[in-house]
C-alpha cells in the first residue's frame, strides 16, 4: 500500500497516563476530518455558528505527523464526514438539529453543506492525501460506523492507531471509543486535535486518559515525532 516497507521495529512514545511501547509495522495513522467544510469559512462548521479559525492550530502537528509517517511507511487513513447527494445516508433528525444558518444538503459558497463531492467536503489542501493512501467517507461521528475501516485495519494486520483531526470531542473521541470497544490502542495527538470550544478540547483529552488510560493514551506531536525519528534511525 505505502511507497515504501515500514521498518519492523517498535518504539516507546512518551504519553499519558504512561508511556507506550508499539510496532510501527502494526500502527496507522488515522487522520479525522480535516475537511473545509469544518475548516473553512462558509462550511457546515461555520453555519452552526462556530469560530471555524480555533481548528487551524491542529493543521501544522498533523502536517508535520504526516510528513514523518509517509516517510516511515506507515499506513496512512484520512476520514470525510458527509453524506449522498440523495441525503439517502443522513438521518432526518441530523439534519432537522439545532438551527443552523444552512443545513446539510443546502448551496453552499463551497458547494452543497457536507456532500460528498462537494468542494466543501474535500480535506484541506495542506493535508491532502496522496494517491496511495485510504480515504473512508463516513456518513456519521464515529469512522466505524457504516464504512468499511474495519476491515481495512484487519487487512493491514493493524493494532495501534496514532489518531488526530477535529473535533477533539466529536468525531476524534467517537472513533477512539468505538476503536476501543473493538480492540485497537489508540495514542491522541493532543495537538493534532482541535475544537470549536477550547474547554471541550481539553475536557476531551482529559477523558481519553482518564481511570488508567480508559479509552486511550494522550500524547503530542513532538513525542510521535521523536519516536518516528528513533525508528527510522534503527530500521
Amino acid at each position: 500500500m505505502q511507497a515504501s516497507p515500514t521498518p519492523k521495529v517498535g518504539s516507546t512514545i512518551v504519553a499519558e497516563p504512561a508511556p507506550i511501547a508499539i510496532d510501527w509495522a502494526s500502527t496507522a495513522l488515522l487522520i479525522i476530518d480535516m475537511q473545509r467544510d469544518f475548516l473553512e469559512p462558509g462550511g457546515f462548521g461555520e453555519t452552526l455558528g462556530n469560530d471555524v479559525s480555533q481548528l487551524a492550530r491542529a493543521v501544522a502537528p498533523i502536517g508535520a505527523v504526516l510528513k514523518a509517517a509517509r516517510a516511515l511507511g506507515l499506513l496512512v487513513i484520512h476520514t470525510r464526514e458527509g453524506h449522498l447527494p440523495d441525503l439517502s445516508d443522513a438521518p432526518p433528525a441530523k439534519v432537522a438539529r439545532g438551527a443552523p444558518s444552512l443545513r446539510i444538503g443546502d448551496p453552499g459558497p463551497m458547494g452543497r453543506i457536507l456532500i460528498r463531492g462537494e468542494p466543501g467536503h474535500d480535506i484541506v489542501a495542506a493535508l491532502a492525501p496522496e494517491d496511495d493512501e485510504i480515504v473512508i467517507d463516513k456518513p456519521g461521528k464515529g469512522a466505524f460506523y457504516a464504512t468499511e475501516l474495519g476491515d481495512v485495519l484487519q487487512k493491514y494486520g493493524v493494532e495501534n492507531l496514532l489518531v488526530c483531526g477535529v473535533t477533539t470531542e466529536v468525531c476524534v473521541n467517537t472513533t477512539v471509543r468505538e476503536a476501543n470497544d473493538r480492540g485497537y490502542r489508540c495514542i491522541v495527538i493532543g495537538d493534532g486535535c482541535a475544537s470549536y470550544f477550547p474547554e471541550f478540547h481539553q475536557a476531551g483529552l482529559a477523558m481519553i486518559k482518564a481511570q488508567g488510560g480508559i479509552f486511550g493514551w494522550v500524547t503530542d506531536s513532538a513525542a510521535i515525532l521523536a519516536a518516528m525519528s528513533a525508528a527510522n534511525a534503527d530500521a
